[in-house]
């Protein structure tokens, strides 16, 4: 799926590293343009490299098609700016990413879209916030940094029984196609920060919008041929390769957090851990329904606040201390100042992010030497 060998009869896709692209004639040229031929134009929406990432995807995800962004964050911005005018609304779950947060309830609003955010699995929350004019909903699963499962089809039927036109938006980073398809549970789009498990080895940075023909296909592909927030070649490239070794990466990085996870449970220095994994996680049961598997993210409080979280962050040799995740290396982060950091002092407290908090994105290192890097 995705790719059309060359005349040197390449294993492996070539890198189209071209801005623009050749027209046998004037003729076809105007006909690539006004898109009554199908064919490559110009790098910024055409390009064969970006369209093999995007097909396979979309393939993985169970979609019509996809659209490969700049970054993950800029997937976000483009599905705002394609499906959004002023006077929308928005209503998103309270406990996402923290740029997305921003984007959603400061950036938009200086376009007139405004965002109701309320709480993940609150059902009735979720239908109160709902407006004539609400035209979006948004949702990560699991959420970042303390891995909550939102119930994907509850909350796509509330959005579609109340407007068949709302589309519902699912932020997939956490588990990726291999563990998850939302749209197989009633979302209508899926949103990746290709970044994280896609790439899973923290090379490059990039997003994707997957969906239907006639919007993703139609009305972000607009959006994206106008405006320009494109992924480039090589990093379509390499995240090409990263699909090849996805569910392969995920599902033993995945095996490895339930043994990390299991071991700061018995830990007296833990207060608490987050991993929909665990039996006392409080949506263990919709985890095992809708994911193949519980993750590669581990959140847990520990005893002492701040001072004792950075110090185990900081006595750390094996785990790399950045806030990215996915990679094949495992990370260790501290969200209340890094991934959360711009959140105010009540919205932190309010998701339940606060000092004592660190969250690990499990790698593929044996999980006996991570248990023996914490030095807890």
């Amino acid at each position: 799926m995705g790719q059309k060998t060359g005349s040197e009869q390449e294993h492996s896709e070539p890198i189209y590293t071209t801005s623009s692209f050749v027209f046998d004639s004037a003729e076809q040229a105007a006909a690539r343009f006004s898109q009554e031929e199908q064919g490559n134009v110009y790098s910024r929406f055409t390009n064969p490299t970006v369209r093999a990432f995007e097909q396979r995807l979309a393939a993985l995800e169970g979609a019509d098609t996809c659209v490969a962004t700049a970054s993950g964050m800029a997937a976000l911005l483009t599905l705002c700016m394609s499906g959004l005018s002023a006077g929308d609304h928005i209503v998103s779950a309270k406990s996402i990413f923290g740029a997305s947060r921003i984007l959603l309830g400061t950036q938009m609003q200086k376009f007139g879209v405004e965002t109701s955010f309320v709480d993940l699995n609150d059902l009735d929350a979720w239908q109160q916030a709902l407006r004539p004019n609400t035209k979006m909903v948004f949702f990560e699963t699991p959420t970042n940094p303390l891995t909550e499962i939102a119930d994907i089809a509850a909350i796509s039927s509330v959005a579609h029984d109340y407007n068949a036109n709302i589309k519902v938006v699912v932020d997939n980073c956490f588990c990726s196609p291999a563990l998850q398809q939302p749209i197989k549970h009633g979302a209508d789009v899926v949103m990746h920060s290709a970044t994280k498990f896609i790439d899973g080895q923290g090379r490059c940075i990039g997003g994707a919008i997957v969906g239907d023909t006639e919007f993703v296909g139609e009305k972000v592909a607009g959006f994206m041929r106008t405006a320009g927030p494109t992924m480039s070649p090589f990093n379509a490239w390499v995240f090409l390769k990263g699909l090849e070794t996805l569910s392969l990466r995920v599902n033993q990085a995945s095996d490895n957090a339930a043994i990390l996870a299991t071991w700061l449970q018995e830990h007296s220095s833990v207060e608490h851990v987050f991993y929909p994994g665990l039996l006392d996680h409080p949506q263990h049961q919709l985890a095992q329904k809708q994911q193949s598997k519980a993750g590669a993210v581990v959140s847990f409080k520990i005893s002492g606040g701040q001072d004792h979280a950075w110090n185990l962050i900081n006595n750390t040799e094996l785990m790399s201390i950045t806030a990215n995740l996915g990679d094949t290396r495992t990370t260790i982060t501290h969200p209340y100042t890094t991934t959360h950091a711009r959140w105010s002092e009540q919205e932190k407290l309010a998701a339940g992010i606060d000092q004592s908090l660190i969250r690990i994105a499990v790698g593929l290192e044996d999980p006996h030497d991570l248990i023996e890097d914490l030095h807890l």
